[in-house]
C-alpha cells in the first residue's frame, strides 16, 4: 500500500503589515506498486507513433522498434492500443471499427500488436490534435479504466491543423489521460509539444538521434507501469479572507497549476497531480493573508495530498507577525532555490523565443539572466546547456554573447530541459 509523507519549508515570520507567505511542500510516495494492480482500478496505455512522410525510412524503422520495446514492458492485463498518426489518426491495433477500442495485454495481443506496427509506412502530413482525440475516444471506450497514459512521438510541426484546432483537442483531453511526448530529430516545434505535455501532466524531451528511441520508449513505459497510484489531488485550504496567489509544482519539473484548481468547498481548492510511483515531488504554494497585529499567528494554508476523498498526508503553512528583524530576514533556502529555478525556466524560454524572432538584444539579456540564475541555484546541467547557445563571459553578472553558430539540437535540448529543476543542495 502506498505511503505518503510531507514536509514544509518556509520562513513563517512576517513583518508588521506583511501579507504574503511562501512555502515549499515536499511530498514523497513509497510502496506505490504497479499500475493497474495496486490502485483502485485498471490501467490503460496507448502508443501514438507519427507515421507522416517526414519520418522517412530511418526514423520510421527506429520508431517501430521503439514501439515494440514499449509493448514488451506493458504488464499483462493492462488495456492497450496502438495509434498511427499522420494527417489523420488511425487505430493500428486492435483491428476494430466499433465498440471497445482497446484490448488487454497478453502474449497473443502483444505479438499481434507488433505485427501491426511492423506494417507502418511513412506517408502523409501531421495532425497531432486528431491523434489525441482518437486516444481519448479509445480510453473512453473502456469504462473500467482509472489510470490512462499515452506515449506520443512526432518528428515534425503540426502543419495539417491550425493552432486553434490543436488547442481545442488538448482542452478536450485535459483530465482524461496523461501524455509523455517526445520529438525525434530537429524539425518539430518544442513549444507545440510542450503545450501538449504540460496540459496533460506529462513530460517533453528531444531525441536527437533516432537510434536512441528504443531505450527511451522502454524507460517511459517502465516508469508508467511503476505508477501504482492512479490519480491524486493536491488540496490547498486557506482561511477565510485569504487568497491563493499561486500553486506550482517545482520539482522534478516546473508546472504551473494555479489556474487548474477546482473547488472542494468554499475554502479549499484541488489541483491535479496525475499518477504517482515511488517518487518525491515539491510544490511552491504562495498565499496572501490579511495583515494581523504584531505577536499574532495564524495557519496560512493546509496542503494535503488526497486520493479520492482520502487524505494521505498534509503539511501546515504558518504565519507569525514579528518585529524581530533577525527572524523576518531569514531566507528559506528551499523557497529561494525554487523561485530561482522557476525564473530560470522562464528566462530560457523567453530568450530562445526572442532569438528565433531575431531580437538579439532581448535574447542576450534573457539568456544572460538564465546563466546568472543557473549559477546562483547551482544548476550545472543548465549552465552546460546554456554554454552551447551562448558564450559565457561572466556567469555571476550574466554577461554573455550569442553564439554565431549553434547546433539546432543543442538549442532544442536547452528548450525542452528548461522546466526540469535540480533539488536543493544539502
Amino acid at each position: 500500500m502506498a505511503q505518503f509523507t510531507s514536509t514544509v519549508y518556509q520562513n513563517e515570520y512576517l513583518p508588521d503589515g506583511g501579507t504574503d507567505v511562501n512555502a515549499i511542500v515536499t511530498i514523497s510516495c513509497s510502496g506505490a506498486g504497479s499500475a493497474g494492480r495496486t490502485g483502485r482500478g485498471a490501467a490503460g496505455e496507448i502508443i501514438i507513433v507519427d507515421t507522416s512522410g517526414s519520418m522517412g525510412d530511418v526514423n520510421m524503422e527506429a520508431a517501430k522498434r521503439a514501439a515494440m520495446s514499449a509493448l514488451d514492458v506493458i504488464l499483462d492485463g493492462t488495456w492497450f492500443a496502438v495509434v498511427a498518426g499522420n494527417h489523420r489518426a488511425y487505430l493500428a491495433y486492435p483491428l476494430v471499427q466499433s465498440g471497445t477500442g482497446m484490448v488487454q495485454m497478453d502474449d497473443r495481443t502483444r505479438a499481434e500488436a507488433k505485427r501491426a506496427i511492423s506494417l507502418f509506412r511513412a506517408d502523409g502530413g501531421t495532425a497531432i490534435g486528431s491523434w489525441l482525440t482518437l486516444a481519448k475516444a479509445l480510453f473512453d471506450s473502456v469504462g473500467a479504466l482509472q489510470q490512462k497514459h499515452a506515449i506520443l512521438l512526432t518528428d515534425g510541426e503540426n502543419h495539417n491543423e491550425t493552432p486553434q484546432q490543436l488547442d481545442v483537442a488538448i482542452r478536450g483531453c485535459i483530465g482524461a489521460f496523461q501524455v509523455d511526448a517526445r520529438g525525434v530529430g530537429v524539425d518539430w516545434k518544442v513549444s507545440e509539444i510542450r503545450k501538449v505535455a504540460q496540459a496533460l501532466l506529462g513530460t517533453v524531451d528531444i531525441i536527437p538521434d533516432a537510434a536512441m528511441l528504443q531505450p527511451v520508449f522502454a524507460d517511459i513505459m517502465r516508469t508508467s507501469m511503476g505508477r501504482g497510484v492512479a490519480d491524486a489531488q493536491l488540496r490547498v485550504w486557506v482561511p477565510r479572507g485569504a487568497q491563493i496567489l499561486f500553486v506550482r509544482q517545482v520539482s522534478p519539473s516546473v508546472t504551473d497549476l494555479t489556474h487548474r484548481g477546482a473547488p472542494v468547498n468554499a475554502l479549499t481548492q484541488a489541483y491535479p497531480t496525475g499518477a504517482w510511483g515511488d517518487e518525491t515531488r515539491e510544490y511552491h504554494v504562495a498565499v496572501r493573508l490579511p495583515a494581523k497585529a504584531l505577536g499574532q499567528e495564524q495557519l496560512a494554508a493546509r496542503v494535503q495530498l488526497a486520493i479520492s476523498e482520502d487524505v494521505q498526508t498534509q503539511g501546515l503553512v504558518k504565519a507569525k507577525w514579528s518585529a524581530d528583524d533577525s527572524l523576518i530576514a531569514r531566507i528559506s533556502p528551499e523557497v529561494a532555490h525554487y523561485t530561482g529555478q522557476t525564473e530560470l525556466a522562464a528566462a530560457i524560454q523567453d530568450g530562445l523565443a526572442a532569438k528565433a524572432a531575431g531580437d538579439t538584444a532581448t535574447a542576450t539579456t534573457r539568456l544572460g539572466r538564465a546563466v546568472q540564475l543557473a549559477a546562483e541555484t547551482g544548476d550545472a546541467e543548465a549552465t552546460s546547456r546554456l554554454s552551447k547557445v551562448v558564450d559565457i563571459t561572466d556567469a555571476v553578472t550574466g554577461t554573455v554573447r550569442l553564439r554565431r553558430s549553434v547546433d539546432k539540437a543543442d538549442e532544442m535540448a536547452l528548450d525542452t530541459a528548461s522546466t526540469k529543476t535540480t533539488r536543493v543542495r544539502d
